[in-house]
């Protein structure tokens, strides 16, 4: 079984010589990465396979690990040789993390197995029992795995719980703020279900299925809480069964959620209202009437860092922002006045264009002015009013700890593309990836390194 880090191949040419290859073993298919040379004589391909292996150690942030009993690291004596080679410190560490956080509750040897594999080298379920017996001679039968494994899932609600306990007593969490946002996760098949299904894709694949998942995390990005829906589920529609399930669950009195302007919808703000929940979100402001946009910019003023209130929306104003979106507007404008001259090539739809029946394409005029005079301008609607509207602003402004969680999760600890196709396989999957991103958030809280190092 091929890993999925860099590896050296000889391979055999028709004239006789060897060739040495750097690449990456992708299931059976070898991606070329190098290709150092080929030659003849033992000599010079002893040298070549050092060229290849001094390329890994500079192009590559893998460790150089060599389990061979005649390697340098194992031999250290002519005559000597070693029976068992076991990573002892990565999987006491790892064993001291997982304890620390209270996961050793759960009882489950596979479960921990299982998470500090996934942490060392993220792989399928059958590599994960081959690496498991390489590295700590630990031997589990394939039926076996899959059997517990899949079992495993009924465990979510306390694995979530203890994330939540480790939050509340290191992280002073108190659910009095959440944020929440959605992201997509696809597979790796153009094959669909029930519950793998086309959609949406945050991903831009949108010929591949996926699922939906909601994440609820603290301030510091820390998660307390996901759920999975199905991958043509409106994100708008996850908002509501997740933080009203949360609040009766662990009875909570008051709750403040903060999420992104694609949660909002009439609907939701008032389900949330007769829930008793707080909300801080996004506003659609692009939206509003001209007459009105003029009012709010004139308050403004332009004045860096200035907040108004109107009703239940906050208005504020940045100059770095202003910077941005006037750079955007430019681009748009330029597209819109090249699609003017060029209406062959106008396929999309174009908010600065207007296209009025039975005419030629025309720049609309009013939503260019309305563009211009939010420049700088963000909205944020919110129900409370009994906390300064600048912390509200600032509150809101941290969820971007969910973004970066979702580019974690999905990058740095590799939860896609998803190879999984049966449900439970996949809430298995997502359950690993929940671990894995507890147990690096807590960690990198301590070291405050970033999560790759």
């Amino acid at each position: 079984m091929k890993p999925h880090y860099a590896s050296i191949r000889r391979v055999k040419t028709k004239s006789g010589a060897v060739a040495i290859q750097v690449g990456q073993y992708q299931g059976k298919r070898f991606k070329l990465l190098k290709h150092l040379g080929s030659a003849k004589e033992s000599t010079r391909i002893t040298e070549l396979v050092e060229l290849a292996s001094k390329y890994i150690e500079t192009n590559s942030p893998q460790l150089s690990l060599n389990f061979s009993p005649h390697s340098e690291e194992v031999l250290f004596k002519r005559g000597i040789q070693a029976q068992k080679s076991r990573l002892t410190t990565a999987y006491d560490y790892l064993e001291k993390t997982y304890q620390k956080l209270g996961f050793n509750q759960l009882n489950s040897e596979i479960l921990k197995h299982f998470c500090l594999i996934r942490v060392l080298e993220p792989a399928s379920k059958i590599k994960s029992l081959y690496l498991l017996q390489k590295y700590f001679s630990l031997n589990y039968k394939k039926t076996t795995v899959f059997r517990k494994l899949h079992e495993l899932i009924s465990l979510k609600e306390k694995v979530v719980g203890l994330a939540i306990s480790y939050a509340k007593e290191n992280l002073e969490f108190d659910f009095s703020l959440v944020f929440y946002d959605v992201t997509t996760l696809y597979f790796e098949t153009h094959q669909s279900d029930d519950f793998r299904l086309n959609g949406f894709s945050k991903d831009n694949k949108i010929n591949q299925p996926q699922i939906l998942v909601g994440l609820m995390v603290n301030h510091t990005g820390f998660p307390v809480y996901y759920d999975i829906f199905p991958g043509n589920t409106f994100e708008g529609h996850t908002i509501i069964p997740v933080i009203t399930s949360i609040k009766a669950k662990y009875n909570i009195s008051r709750l403040t959620v903060v999420a992104d302007a694609g949660m909002l919808s009439e609907e939701n703000l008032s389900a949330l209202q007769n829930n008793q929940i707080d909300y801080i979100v996004g506003a659609r402001i692009k939206k509003l009437k001209l007459d009105q946009i003029k009012l709010v910019a004139k308050e403004l003023n332009q004045v860096d860092g200035k907040v108004i209130r109107r009703d239940s929306v906050l208005y504020d104003y940045s100059s770095k922002r202003a910077k941005k979106d006037k750079s955007d507007n430019d681009k748009q404008l330029q597209k819109a006045e090249y699609l003017i001259t060029h209406p062959a090539k106008a396929l999309k739809r174009s908010s600065f264009i207007a296209s009025p029946k039975n005419q030629d394409l025309l720049l609309n005029l009013e939503t260019i002015e309305k563009y211009r005079l939010l420049e700088g301008v963000k909205g944020y609607k919110t129900n409370i009013t009994d906390i300064p509207d600048q912390l509200l602003i600032n509150r809101y402004k941290d969820l971007w700890h969910v973004e970066q969680s979702f580019r974690i999760a999905k990058s740095d600890l590799q939860a896609r593309p998803i190879y999984h196709r049966k449900k439970d396989s996949i809430e298995y999957h997502l359950l690993m990836s929940l671990w894995l991103f507890v147990s690096l958030k807590s960690l990198n809280r301590k070291s405050k390194l970033q999560f790759k190092k």
